[in-house]
């Protein structure tokens, strides 16, 4: 039998992300953003394949390790030490089993012997189907029945809500069970899509004369099969459900962007005005920069840095997209002292970080970090800041941001950096509340968003966005 469109997407998705690093959502966009599939060009692809391929392959990630713990009860070898293909297979067919009730276990199991003999692992095939038929027996048996029962709880919780331990140890240290738990969880559900309205670039989509509003683009997208949301914590934001928004019209001509709205936040927080000059210095791929173009206005000065190229050109792509061309973007390596010769009035760290805030939207995540790299994070970031601290102007502010949820490269980070930085003091809260509270959606109280230092933080535990950090910083 032929394997499904879904599946096969699914499963080069997954062979892409162990064997070549790649990320899932990079992947799964080329292959299905565009197009339907960049690799699979078919007449019967549906948006219901494109949405069954996005589930396999992130659910996989999210669950890969319950997923394993439950194969290796059934495997004479370690799982570490099947063929990726034939890894692949199993893991694919268990989450079908365990996790999506509306597909048979036949299809399950026998698309994933498919599957291995399409990877030319025919040898394999009998065990993939003799290993997922009796996990189809079981199918419906609770993970906690074949935890041992004197594993530690960090363990445990590990296993069950498939995090790596160490990550596991560190949260119910820091932010205790019932906090941990909920943050297992929500890094464990499809993470809501995110978009934000450019009314800038609806003149040229709407009837001349038409005054521009957001509906007009929630019209377009509905009509184009798409579900609208309000968004939870921005006015101007919304969510997006129902099939792929980049596909549309609406997209294409730059009516929208799609962004987590914590992330929408980001720039806001440093309150551009018409005519500022704002540094963004670690400004790939560009979703913040846009906005801060849009603040500066044409009287305004932006820069956007990046130290990769890629980058830079991606962005340039991005920006043509959303028509604008008031940028300059360099190519630097911040880490090291700026080449600038004068201040800035507005700059933006949103430095690069382990990403912890993103499990649920980026799984692959928990598996590729290791905890050394929290300190290695904190020196570049900690570098980063200081040499931005030093292009700010008097009277300026700067926001440093990531999308972290661990102390040390978040406030730990800004600490060491102001140490020898007198002349630079935090934002009081009552100002920074009042800079993001004309941006935020009815009964959303801006100092909710801040914790008891004055930095914007949100968590997945708490609200349906990625987990955000910002401290918001000024000079004089």
């Amino acid at each position: 039998m032929p394997v499904t469109p879904a599946r096969r997407i699914a499963f080069d998705v997954l062979r892409r992300v162990e064997a070549e690093g790649a990320y899932a959502s990079d992947v799964l966009h080329a292959e299905l953003g565009a197009s339907g599939s960049l690799n699979f060009k078919s007449s019967n692809f549906k948006s219901e394949d494109a949405a069954l391929a996005t589930e396999l392959a992130l659910g996989v990630l999210r669950q890969r390790r319950l997923l394993d713990f439950i194969l290796a009860r059934q495997l004479k070898k370690p799982v570490e030490k099947l063929d990726l293909p034939v890894l692949l297979a199993l893991r694919m067919g268990l989450y079908q089993l365990r996790f999506l009730e509306r597909i048979p276990a036949r299809a399950a199991v026998n698309e994933s012997v498919e599957l291995v003999k399409l990877a030319k692992k025919f040898s394999a095939a009998t065990l993939v189907n003799a290993v997922l038929r009796r996990a189809a027996d079981e199918a419906h048996n609770p993970a906690e029945e074949f935890l041992p029962q004197n594993l530690p709880l960090a363990d445990r919780l590990g296993i069950l809500h498939s995090h790596p331990t160490w990550i596991v140890e560190r949260w119910l240290a820091r932010i205790g069970g019932p906090q941990t738990l909920a943050l297992l969880g929500a890094n464990n559900r499809t993470p809501r899509l995110a978009g934000a309205v450019h009314t800038q670039n609806l003149a040229e989509a709407l009837t001349p004369g038409a005054p521009p509003s957001q509906d007009d683009v929630f019209a377009l997208l509905e009509k184009s099969g798409l579900r609208i949301e309000s968004g939870v914590l921005l006015k101007n934001a919304f969510a997006i459900s129902g099939g792929s928004p980049t596909r549309t019209e609406a997209f294409r001509k730059g009516l929208f962007s799609i962004q987590d709205e914590a992330s929408q936040i980001i720039p806001l927080l440093l309150d551009v005005q018409p005519g500022d000059s704002v540094l963004d210095l670690c400004a790939a791929p560009g979703g913040k920069t846009a906005s801060l173009v849009r603040a500066a206005g044409s009287a305004g000065l932006v820069i956007a840095a990046d130290r990769h190229a890629h980058r830079l050109r991606a962005m340039r792509d991005q920006f043509k997209r959303l028509a604008l061309g008031r940028v300059k973007l360099i190519e630097l390596d911040a880490a090291r002292p700026l080449p600038f010769h004068h201040e800035f009035n507005r700059i933006l760290v949103d430095a690069p970080c382990s990403g912890t805030g993103t499990l649920a939207r980026h799984p692959e995540i928990r598996w590729r970090l290791r905890p050394e790299q929290l300190a290695e994070f904190h020196h570049l970031q900690v570098a980063l800041l200081k040499n931005a601290l030093a292009q700010l102007a008097s009277g300026g502010r700067l926001v440093y941001s990531t999308c972290s949820m661990e102390p040390e490269e978040n406030e730990e980070v800004v600490a060491d950096a102001l140490r020898d930085a007198p002349s630079i003091h935090r934002v009081s809260d009552d100002k920074a509340a009042h800079t993001l509270a004309p941006h935020l959606a009815p009964r959303v109280k801006a100092e909710k968003l801040f914790d008891a230092a004055g930095h914007f933080r949100t968590s997945p535990a708490d609200c349906p966005t990625d987990g955000f950090f910002a401290a918001l910083l000024e000079k004089g």
